[in-house]
């Protein structure tokens, strides 16, 4: 199949515009990995240093012929989706073995969870410690021994520091091992149900918390379709999954197995071997794009469009909201999972999944078949999925027609044209709007202003009565420069609760909505952010906005011409919960536009 040509157009322009940073990163990257393999440069005293507590493995490991695997893992236990990776260093090291090589625990690295953090101060460290990940693993990868790299990471900011560290290490293999979703629990819908109903005070605390802890269970990532399971698709999109690893459930056969395999692999492409695949060749122009419209096809969560640019800049590769715009505009939305709709990522799995996706994208052209992957010659080895066959791991032609298309369908029959991502700009800056889920009668939205400064203040507002008629709400000094750019997510059930009742709402701000962003219009990473002086810091209640996601506008339809931006006192930002610990990435933290990053 040709590929589609907005698709070749866009890849042209990100190589175009990449040219210099992405010559001056590969130049690098070769530089690093000409002399082959690090340990054999390594002075004695240094590799018995990292050898001492290996016992038998440490005559392998001194003669440097057989690969030696560096794990970067992410495991707590506070995080369910990272629980199951406790006994992963374990499984690896076997595996390594059995493959001829040797595996050490290079790092760990922090790995918050946003559930916990949701409206609460820990939020305002969310964003920056996928670049303290970068950093961690950074400092993990730096004594020099491993000939190829396995990361364990899954959720929001956890995946995204990982692949900039992977970049930073080019021209070491990288593959990302993943633990796989927690079995489904309470329906999604009536999880958000019990919170709005919560929310307008007709149910207690009592009844929430049983309908949290019937949602969130097990071991596994959330099963909703946020941020964490859009990583996992986009780590098989961008060929750093084996296929089909993305959606098995923790604690099977299955799982073990491909973590197994993971591991074979990682010692297979190592540059002592005849399939070197260094990290920085498979994350060029072709991967950043592939992924760009896995996120469109499967209606995935707005914080990639944060991620996405810092992770491309890592590998010189340089990414503009305008792609995610036209690739959007190209890429039908192929899936429905919570809060898109009803179902989540195991029936979506069930119903055919990624493979199925994956080989319809390639068919219609949308995705580059000739991107490199650590597994197969492209990404036309990501159409199949794998079996357990007698107890062995077998890849098998992935389904061809979808098995429920309540969930998932076809290219040709989509359950919208557009993957619903939306560039907005106008004279209050660049945001971004996620429609997939919002009905086609709210993509415009046109009422005045009410401007808060915090959370807080809008919740006040609600329980107030104070919201009795068509609003936007303008919540700002929500950028990272400001209090590091927290999710607001904390507002979507009193949000919800408002348009049920009739009234046109919308949320403007320079802050981030979750990866459950859902069904309330929301223009969020709105740059330059009010801390910069954007036009947000000049608004004022009643000025009346207009919210355009077919035109992709963004405006206020009052003159601000002449009036001072609001300097509100940020100093409360600053402090308690580590805050402090971070005023030098609030300082020098780069715009929502290219990435939020600190380190890139």
């Amino acid at each position: 199949m040709t590929l589609h040509p907005t698709i070749a157009r866009v890849t042209d322009r990100i190589r175009a515009r990449s040219d210099a940073t992405r010559s001056a990163y590969l130049a690098r990257i070769a530089a690093a990995g000409r002399d082959g393999p690090a340990r054999g440069h390594l002075a004695c005293g240094n590799q018995a240093h990292a050898y001492a507590a290996m016992g038998a493995q440490k005559a392998t490991l001194a003669e440097g012929r057989a690969p030696n695997i560096g794990i970067v893992t992410a495991y707590n236990d506070m995080l369910s989706a990272h629980q199951p990776y406790e006994d992963y260093p374990r499984l690896i090291r076997a595996a390594a073995a059995e493959a001829g090589a040797t595996a050490q625990v290079a790092g760990g690295v922090p790995a918050m969870c946003d559930g916990v953090t949701q409206g609460q101060p820990g939020m305002e460290l969310s964003l920056f410690s996928r670049d303290v990940i970068a950093l961690a693993a950074g400092v993990a990868l730096s004594h020099n021994t491993f000939d190829a790299a396995v990361f364990l990471g899954v959720c929001d900011k956890i995946v995204p520091g990982l692949v900039m560290a992977a970049a930073s290490f080019g021209h070491v293999p990288a593959v990302f091992v993943p633990a796989g979703p927690m079995t489904s629990g309470i329906a999604n819908d009536e999880k958000a149900r019990v919170r709005n109903l919560y929310a307008e005070g007709k149910v207690g605390r009592d009844e929430l918390m049983s309908a949290e802890m019937a949602s969130y269970h097990g071991p596994g990532t959330c099963t909703f379709y946020g941020t964490a399971n859009t990583n996992q698709m986009l780590m098989e999109f961008m060929g750093l999954h084996l296929p089909g690893a993305s959606f098995v459930n923790p604690g099977t056969p299955l799982r073990e197995a491909l973590t197994t395999q993971a591991v074979r692999r990682a010692a297979e492409i190592t540059a002592l071997g005849r399939d070197f695949r260094p990290a920085g060749e498979i994350l060029d122009e072709r991967a950043f794009v592939n992924g760009i419209v896995g996120l469109m096809a499967t209606g995935g969560s707005t914080n990639l469009v944060l991620h996405l640019p810092a992770m491309a800049r890592a590998a010189g590769v340089i990414i503009d909201l305008a792609d995610f715009d036209e690739i959007s505009a190209v890429v039908p939305l192929m899936a429905k999972v919570y809060p898109n709709g009803l179902a989540d990522v195991n029936h979506f799995h069930a119903a055919g999944g990624m493979q199925f996706m994956i080989g319809q994208l390639l068919d219609a052209g949308l995705l580059h078949p000739d991107a490199k992957t650590i597994f197969g010659p492209g990404l036309e080895a990501y159409r199949q999925e794998p079996k357990l066959q007698s107890g062995h791991l077998a890849w098998v032609p992935g389904p061809r027609d979808s098995l429920n298309e309540k969930i998932l369908r076809k290219v040709s029959d989509p359950f919208q044209p557009t993957g619903g991502l939306r560039q907005l700009s106008g004279n209050l800056g660049r945001g971004v709007i996620k429609v997939s889920a919002v009905a086609p009668e709210r993509h415009v939205i046109e009422a005045p202003a009410r401007v808060f400064l915090t959370q807080d203040a809008v919740k006040a507002a609600f329980k107030a009565g104070e919201f009795t008629s068509d609003t936007v709400v303008v919540l700002r000094f929500q950028g990272p420069q400001a209090n590091g750019m927290p999710e607001l997510h904390s507002l979507t059930p009193l949000l919800t609760v408002l348009q049920d009742r009739g009234l046109k709402v919308a949320l403007v701000t320079d802050g981030r909505m979750s990866g459950a962003s859902g069904k309330v219009p929301a223009a969020i990473h709105v740059s330059p952010e009010a801390a910069c002086g954007g036009p947000l810091a000049q608004l004022e209640d009643g000025d009346v906005i207009r919210l355009d996601a077919v035109a992709g506008t963004l405006t206020v339809l009052a003159d601000l011409s002449g009036r001072d931006p609001a300097r509100p006192d940020l100093s409360a930002n600053a402090h308690g919960i580590g805050r402090d610990l971070f005023e030098a990435f609030r300082r020098n933290v780069g715009t929502a536009e290219t990435g939020a990053a600190v380190v890139v």
